[in-house]
């Protein structure tokens, strides 16, 4: 975990699962039909190790020309390998990521459910399942010229077409505003 919820983060019956969830929002920025739709093979190698990318096809996301690649955070893929591990021979490849209590798909309601009860738990109004791919974009946006990227980059990574739609969801910092300004 990072940040406020590392503190506040409570074991669960399902804790390697629900950290993956956690994870692919704040630190993959995906939507809850993405997290849901998630198999095995989408974040494994051909020998069935976890992969230092994930492949998100178009069958997951809204994405229409043809799919995207995100490199998986340091924290998201150590959570994966947990995962995979503790479930053993159930983490086929055509077998999904984050499961149920019977063992098959979480739909993307109940993704949205745990975000709400997670959000709710910590007495964080007004988030959502959503709330991690906001920061995650956000994120990315404030970091992309530090490492020679640029915001075309950041758009790429949540798949939006449109540069547009990638600034809506960037939130402005009247600090760095202050300092860039300086600079100038």
């Amino acid at each position: 975990m990072s940040g406020r919820f590392a503190s506040t983060w409570r074991p669960t019956r399902y804790s390697a699962r629900d950290r993956v969830m956690f994870l692919l929002s704040i630190n993959a920025g995906l939507r809850a039909k993405a997290m849901a739709s998630l198999t095995w093979a989408m974040v494994t190698d051909a020998a069935g190790q976890v992969a230092e990318v994930m492949h998100v096809p178009n069958h997951v996301s809204k994405g229409k020309t043809g799919g995207r690649t995100i490199p998986l955070h340091p924290d998201l893929q150590a959570a994966l390998v947990t995962l995979q591990t503790d479930r053993g021979d159930l983490a086929t490849p055509d077998r999904p990521i984050l499961f149920s209590e019977r063992g098959g798909r979480l739909s993307p309601a109940t993704v949205r459910l745990w975000f709400h009860r997670l959000y709710t738990s910590l007495k964080m109004d007004g988030c959502s399942s959503h709330s991690g791919r906001r920061t995650f974009i956000t994120r990315a946006a404030r970091k992309a010229s530090q490492v020679g990227g640029s915001l075309r980059d950041v758009q790429e990574l949540p798949g939006h077409t449109s540069l547009a739609m990638t600034q809506r969801y960037i939130e402005g910092d009247t600090e760095a505003k202050r300092k860039l300004v300086a600079l100038l």
